[in-house]
């Protein structure tokens, strides 16, 4: 930025100089300021180890030690997210309260009759922090190699193959009913309060099949214990280059890709969503917070609050078809 020369005249150079500042800052060249000094939590609606969790553990640890204000990550799971969501919706809009969700925060509504918040009204969208994708896997025993395998299993037994999820609503529910109605198979649903059950099982053979976050899966994948049918992405994954999408097997329109966002309760300040925007914004465009985050097989995106309402937007047209379509139901 190029300064006015000024005649020497202290009092009002400095003044003019102050005043260009400030509109430097106002305009965002400037590195976001902390709006508070109290401590700030984050509420993650599902148990450690998800992709929630990674991502808000991690944004949390960089805005404290940017801003040298205490962030502290709570998990509160229950009711396929809507037991967390629903407590930061009613929270005070003063920046101090936070959420970080998946994109069933825009399905939940139509799968539940009282998801107790609505994603539009309740929360300001503060930025999308990135992507986790989801492999579909079976048991072993099964012995498909490919979803093409399990396709023409499921049309010979209607109904009898199993398929688990975290829960009613959740990305990996919703993705394989995504999947049914595209292939046009009945499958039979295993829900489970939570990650760690639905794989174990599968992992033990006690339900078929899952659409399971690629971090999670691949490691048994490896090992022999998971047996990989497809990615439901539109593109393969640089974590695992050599696994071919649903879509290059012919079946179209199965992308079942998890988007992670962070929200503030509706009311906070367009001051403070900025704030938080530029800085979680800047913390994921760093190269060791990509690393990382690509380690544990999270796909960093950021974009304007904007374009993310317009996903959110679209995001929630689509998947409301799908629970019509499917007629997905949770008390």
């Amino acid at each position: 930025m190029h300064f006015p020369v000024l005649p020497h005249r202290p009092g009002k150079a400095v003044a003019l100089v102050a005043a260009v500042l400030g509109c430097a800052i106002g305009s965002g060249i400037s590195v976001a300021q902390p709006y508070t000094s109290q401590p700030i939590k984050i509420i993650v609606p599902y148990t450690p180890g998800t992709g929630n969790d990674i991502l808000a553990r991690t944004i949390g640890q960089r805005i404290t030690e940017r801003w040298k204000t205490p962030v502290v990550v709570e998990n509160r799971p229950g009711a396929s997210g809507n037991i967390g969501t629903a407590a930061v919706a009613r929270a005070a809009p003063d920046g101090l309260t936070l959420l970080v969700a998946p994109n069933n925060f825009v399905i939940n509504p139509y799968v539940f009759k009282n998801a107790q918040y609505d994603p539009f009204k309740d929360f300001e969208p503060v930025a999308l922090l990135g992507w986790g994708r989801l492999l579909l896997v079976a048991n072993p025993a099964t012995r498909f190699t490919n979803a093409h395998d399990l396709i023409e299993a499921a049309k010979a037994q209607p109904g009898r193959i199993t398929y688990a999820s975290p829960g009613a609503g959740t990305p990996h529910h919703v993705s394989m009913e995504l999947f049914k109605v595209v292939t046009g198979i009945d499958l039979l649903h295993i829900p489970y309060k939570g990650s760690a059950g639905a794989v174990t099982d599968v992992i033990a053979g006690n339900v078929n099949v899952m659409f399971m976050p690629i971090h999670v899966a691949l490691p048994y994948v490896k090992d022999g214990r998971l047996l990989v049918l497809g990615l439901g992405s539109a593109k393969r994954s640089a974590n695992a280059p050599d696994i071919p999408t649903l879509a290059e097997q012919g079946i179209k329109g199965a992308e079942v890709d998890i988007w992670y966002a962070l929200f503030a309760p509706s009311g906070t300040s367009k001051e403070i969503v900025r704030r938080l925007h530029q800085t979680v914004n800047e913390i994921l465009d760093g190269p060791e917070t990509k690393g990382l985050l690509a380690k544990q097989g999270l796909e960093v995106e950021t974009v304007s609050i904007e374009a993310f309402k317009s996903l959110m937007e679209r995001d929630s047209v689509r998947w409301g078809q799908v629970a019509r379509s499917a007629k997905l139901t949770a008390d």
